[in-house]
């Protein structure tokens, strides 16, 4: 027989045995926690046909029910040598119309970064675009890059257009810079160089879902730790007649220039241009940094049509499966939403395919008292196709953020096909506050694209977590004077943002002085040219501002290029008393 010292202590076995399994479910916990943790939009930036060049002017275009269609620009190409009412006429288009931005986007302020102007020339416009409205959504976030340079930051953007690329290959011989110029790769890659980026940066092809794709990588990316911050969005321009042919000829564009999504008069989808950026970062890193957070991505999810009654062709069942896993992803149960913003192309087969999608959904989780809220923003603009997604996805930002839905354009007679009366669905057609009944606003954006690539996120407003106020500095708040400091690559562009600030505060008459001073002093990237002003008042502020915008300058003000910092050496003459390593601690 054995003694008992040779026994197993099963005691111990078993207390190292219970400490190992909560050892485990922590840290299973912990990666589960980490999978689902909500993401915080803390900036966005946007360039949107109808003016609707930064967020605030998004709204006003949103809220006021701006159709911003128009004909196509004499810059891009002459719609009257290439319309044809008739779709099926080859190398025509069967619309003069489209959604256009208000600014040629030709014009690009290479100077500003950096980039030669030989190489310019040969820089697709969709890249210029894309680095003008990125800057701005950092500085909408109060990022500069000072901050972001080597930092863990990653870019997704969605891009598939190749306009450029055919016009120069008709007009002109390649050149060096074609490469890096026009290929998606450098989309992606070229924000990264610039602004000294070492996260992840990819450029998303997935047609019409592309944005929204981009944006789902950048949350997984967040949520696995491989960035500390993600700028995601997408571009879209509309340079050649080629592309238009090639849908006129497949007969999905409107031949009136209009989305008419829902309604029975859907007969097509108007191209559209633009380019969206949003800045993201894990909601816990946002709160601890004390970001603007203007919502909360809670939920994404990605999948394909797979087997559908063609390659072009929605399905149904992918679609449900997509929402159904978006909200899965982020914890959110079907009756929390209370918005979709449709992916709503305006045709015939694409619409009833989609509410279809969207009842077997939410058919049973809302009711009429309580209805689920449809709307498309590309009724007011058209379909930004690779940018569509990052539109919609703005657009239900500004709408949380206001807590209240922007009217629903071109909807009269509903479309038959659609079974309204089984579907507590509402499409409003004029502006109403958004009500929730309990918890937070949620809403859905739906992008589909006709490569069968369907993505859905899943939105919530914001808690209130935001920027420390000035007030809240020692002292800031306090203070008799206040300095403003306003800085710019050239002097034409100091002017520029001295009247762009003039602008404002003509607008925002009772902002706080020591919030526009603490932020442009704090929260922007500070260049050579310089200017500063003295104030006591938000109008005597704007009266100076006024002043340099009438007089082009002031003596009365500090204003002037700041030299570059000069080389600082220590010297050591060997006179005296000298020994080994004696200057290293200077």
């Amino acid at each position: 027989m054995k003694s008992d010292s040779s026994l197993p202590d099963y005691k111990t076995l078993m207390k190292d045995a219970l400490l190992t399994i909560d050892r485990l479910q922590s840290k299973l916990a912990r990666s589960q926690k980490q999978q689902k943790e909500p993401i915080a939009i803390i900036g966005m930036g946007c360039r949107f046909p109808g003016g609707a060049n930064s967020p605030e002017g998004f709204w006003n275009l949103l809220e006021q029910g701006i159709d911003a269609i128009a004909p196509v620009p004499e810059e891009r190409w002459n719609w009257e040598e290439y319309y044809d009412p008739d779709p099926k006429t080859p190398g025509k288009i069967c619309t003069r119309y489209g959604g256009f931005l208000a600014e040629k986007v030709d014009s690009f302020d290479n100077g500003f970064f950096e980039i030669s102007p030989r190489e310019a020339k040969s820089l697709d416009p969709q890249q210029r675009l894309l680095l003008e409205v990125t800057w701005e959504a950092l500085e909408h976030a109060y990022q500069t890059q000072t901050q972001l340079y080597n930092s863990l930051t990653g870019v997704f953007i969605g891009i598939s257009s190749q306009d450029y690329t055919q016009r120069n290959l008709i007009h002109q011989y390649p050149d060096a810079y074609w490469g890096t110029g026009n290929a998606f790769s450098t989309a992606a890659g070229r924000l990264s160089y610039i602004l000294g980026l070492t996260g992840p940066s990819l450029a998303v092809d997935t047609a019409c879902s592309s944005s929204l794709v981009a944006v789902h990588l950048a949350c997984q990316s967040l949520r696995q730790k491989e960035c500390n911050l993600a700028l995601a969005g997408g571009v879209n321009l509309l340079l050649s007649p080629k592309t238009s042919m090639v849908f006129s000829q497949a007969q999905m564009l409107s031949p009136d220039g209009r989305c008419k999504t829902f309604d029975r008069a859907a007969n097509g989808y108007v191209r559209g241009e633009g380019c969206g950026t949003i800045v993201l970062k894990r909601l816990s890193d946002a709160i601890a940094d004390g970001d603007n957070i203007l919502a909360t991505i809670r939920g994404t999810a990605v999948n394909q049509d797979g087997p559908s009654g063609g390659l072009t062709v929605p399905n149904g069942p992918s679609q449900e499966t997509v929402i159904r896993n978006a909200l899965e992803n982020g914890g959110i149960t079907p009756a929390q939403i209370g918005y979709i913003e449709a992916h709503g192309t305006g045709t015939s087969l694409g619409d009833p395919i989609e509410v279809g999608a969207l009842g077997k959904v939410f058919g049973k989780t809302h009711s009429w008292e309580n209805p689920l809220v449809l709307g498309s923003v590309k009724t007011n603009f058209g379909h930004l196709e690779a940018a569509a997604g990052i539109a919609g996805l703005i657009k239900v930002v500004l709408q949380l953020q206001h807590q209240k839905i922007a009217p629903h354009l071109h909807f009269q007679n509903p479309n038959p096909y659609i079974n309204w009366e089984e579907l507590p669905f509402q499409v409003t057609s004029q502006a109403k506050s958004w009500q929730v009944r309990e918890g937070l606003r949620c809403a859905g954006v739906s992008s589909f694209g006709f490569s069968g690539t369907n993505a859905h996120i899943v939105l919530a407003e914001s808690q209130g977590a935001g920027v420390p106020q000035p007030s809240s500095i020692e002292g800031q708040g306090n203070r008799e004077l206040s300095i403003l400091t306003l800085s710019a690559k050239s002097k034409q562009a100091l002017m520029a943002l001295v009247d762009k600030y003039q602008g404002f505060l003509a607008q925002e008459a009772t902002v706080s002085l020591a919030d526009v001073c603490f932020t442009a002093n704090t929260r922007r990237s500070h260049f050579h040219h310089r200017l500063a002003l003295v104030v006591s008042s938000t109008q005597q502020l704007q009266q100076q501002l006024q002043t340099l915008v009438t007089s082009g300058n002031d003596r009365t003000l500090s204003d002037g290029e700041v030299p570059t910092a000069p080389h600082i050496a220590f010297l050591f003459t060997g006179q005296g008393c000298q020994y080994i390593n004696m200057g290293r601690q200077l």
